[in-house]
């Protein structure tokens, strides 16, 4: 589900199974691959190139599968999966980003700026996806995709996460 701060209805959405095909607009999903195997386009194509890399465990509780704000980073890639493979959720919408010289080309859209300076349209109601993410892979996630989650109905849960090491300081601008 998602509410939106203007009229708070209360939307339904139903999951859609995370694969190749159906999340590409959004990223990627990556899944075992043998070990020895060369780098190619099954993993993830990331750009961490904004800072320094962290890879951490990143434990959730209480994450009901609703949901009211969503946010994207604007210069990275992001990795989420579940450790164990368990079944999880995640809201997304497209990358909105606009290019500031595009800016008056850009009709009928409400465009913001961040605080960190650069230029998006927030997503519509009607252009948020609901994914299900089941068994041991984990979504990577392209420059700007709008994400609210992960969700789950477990008590709690334990999630991979990549991203830069700033990404959730309140200060930084990724």
């Amino acid at each position: 589900m998602a509410t939106t701060s203007n009229d708070l209805a209360e939307i339904k959405l139903n999951p859609i199974e995370a694969t190749t095909d159906s999340f590409h607009e959004f990223g990627q999903v990556v899944g075992a691959s043998p070990d020895g195997d060369e780098f190619g386009p099954h993993d993830a194509q990331l750009d961490l190139s904004r800072g320094i890399p962290r890879l951490y465990v990143m434990h959730l509780e209480d994450r009901p599968l609703k949901f009211s704000t969503i946010t994207h980073h604007a210069s990275v890639t992001q990795c989420l999966g579940s450790i164990g493979g368990h079944s999880w959720y995640l809201g997304v919408a497209k990358p909105s980003l606009v290019d500031p010289s595009e800016i008056e080309g850009v009709v009928g859209a409400d465009i913001l700026q961040s605080r960190c300076g650069h230029f998006y349209v927030p997503p519509a109601v009607d252009d948020v996806r609901v994914f299900k993410i089941s068994g041991p892979k984990f979504l990577k996630l392209n420059k700007g995709t709008w994400h609210a989650g992960p969700l789950f109905l477990h008590k709690t849960m334990d999630f991979y996460n990549l991203e830069l090491s700033n990404t959730n300081v309140s200060t930084s601008c990724f």
